[in-house]
């Protein structure tokens, strides 16, 4: 990789094994995010994914499936399609 890419931080919001839902961070076992509410869950993992120079939210429903991937910021995108 060259030196002045970085690889863009991984964010995952998914249902919590004890309840509710979390956010974390791939690779760590401590949530950035945890909660009753998805909405909220979301809203908190976003903030903390954008004060990071690249980085991805994926957002997973109650079956495990990836409903939503968000990437910041808008520029690091590699792919040109709108949403």
């Amino acid at each position: 990789m060259s030196p002045g890419k970085r690889t863009r931080k991984v964010y995952t919001v998914e249902t919590d094994p004890k309840g509710g839902w979390r956010g974390a961070a791939k690779g760590s076992t401590r949530a950035v995010a945890k909660g009753d509410n998805k909405a909220e869950v979301v809203k908190r993992t976003t903030e903390v994914a954008k004060k990071q120079p690249k980085a991805q939210v994926r957002i997973k429903g109650k079956n495990g499936r990836i409903q939503n991937e968000r990437t910041y910021p808008r520029s690091s995108d590699p792919r040109r399609t709108p949403g």
